[in-house]
């Protein structure tokens, strides 16, 4: 059994290869300029875990990857970095890429395909007690370019999984954080690397204690696709794949200063943000009754576990 992971060599790509080779299931993981072989999975490069470079938008490249290997599934996880392209070029990567990766998994015949998505779909629908649910309707405008995106693969994806008989599973990724995440655009990578390094962490804009929202750790991310993908029944086209539960940087200060004592915490403002509506996560009940998936890395594991990997001197 063999999975195509598209980004396979990315932040969410490794350790969502790393959770399925765990599980019994060979990888083919996908880089496109960038390698990297953090030690976790090192030792499996080459021999269940085999790399191919691929630009998604090119379809014979894609079918020559399908001739050398036996393909059962496929984890559609290549996305291009936000404002790296032209209009045009985001477009073609995110569009062409999506119809290549499906025609593919039609020819190949596979089992499944995921279809990395995103809890972005449900800015601007906002669900009952800040509680996003799978079935919830989603607003119609994009919700920024990942938003945008993500629903425009949704649609597309359903309406040819119906057109051909394919499994298609879209799966809504959570805020994530934790080892080989390198862009700082999210608040635990933020504190825990300025908590490391000993210095004052960056700051965009104020940050009020008391303000939740579903923060995954990537090794949770990683295990609850490879559950997903690996499923040998699924009652559902759509799963949010996260903790479940609102995480507050009063409790991402609390645990990093449980192992980096002398972290100052100064910049925490207390309460919550003037008018803010509320915590916000995401519901897990699908994934949990049809995977069996449970978050191990709470913030109190997770803050203790990413810091240990930085101050082991891995790079991110």
């Amino acid at each position: 059994m063999t999975t195509l992971i598209t980004g396979g060599l990315g932040f969410i790509g490794l350790h969502t290869a790393r959770s399925m080779l765990d599980m019994g299931e060979d990888v083919v993981l996908t880089q496109y300029r960038v390698a990297r072989a953090p030690d976790f999975i090192k030792d499996e490069l080459g021999k269940r875990a085999k790399v191919e470079q691929l630009d998604v938008t090119d379809k014979d490249r894609l079918a020559e990857i399908g001739r050398t290997h036996k393909i059962d599934r496929i984890l559609h996880l290549a996305v291009p970095g936000l404002g790296a392209l032209s209009p045009l070029e985001d477009f073609t990567v995110n569009m062409q890429g999506l119809i290549n990766i499906l025609e593919a998994g039609r020819e190949w015949e596979v089992k499944r395909i995921g279809l990395g998505s995103s809890l972005a779909v449900y800015q601007n629908a906002r669900g009952i007690d800040g509680i996003n649910r799978e079935d919830q309707p989603l607003a119609m405008t994009g919700g920024g370019p990942t938003g945008t995106w993500k629903k425009s693969f949704e649609i597309i994806g359903a309406y040819y999984g119906d057109r051909t008989g394919l499994d298609i599973v879209n799966l809504r990724i959570a805020g994530i954080y934790g080892p080989l995440y390198h862009s700082m655009s999210n608040l635990p990578s933020r504190l825990v690397h300025g908590a490391v390094k000993n210095e004052p962490p960056v700051m965009r804009g104020d940050v009020y204690a008391e303000d939740g929202t579903d923060m995954t750790y990537v090794k949770d991310c990683g295990r609850g696709l490879a559950m997903v993908m690996l499923s040998d029944k699924l009652n559902h086209k759509t799963y949010n794949v996260a903790t479940g539960r609102a995480t507050t940087p009063g409790e991402l200060v609390s645990a990093i200063q449980s192992v980096v004592p002398g972290f100052d915490a100064s910049f925490l403002k207390e309460g919550r943000t003037p008018g803010s509506p509320g915590d916000t996560r995401s519901d897990i009940s699908r994934i949990q009754a049809d995977t069996g998936y449970e978050p191990q890395y709470l913030v109190e594991k997770s803050i203790p576990d990413y810091v240990n990997w930085l101050k082991a001197g891995n790079a991110e």
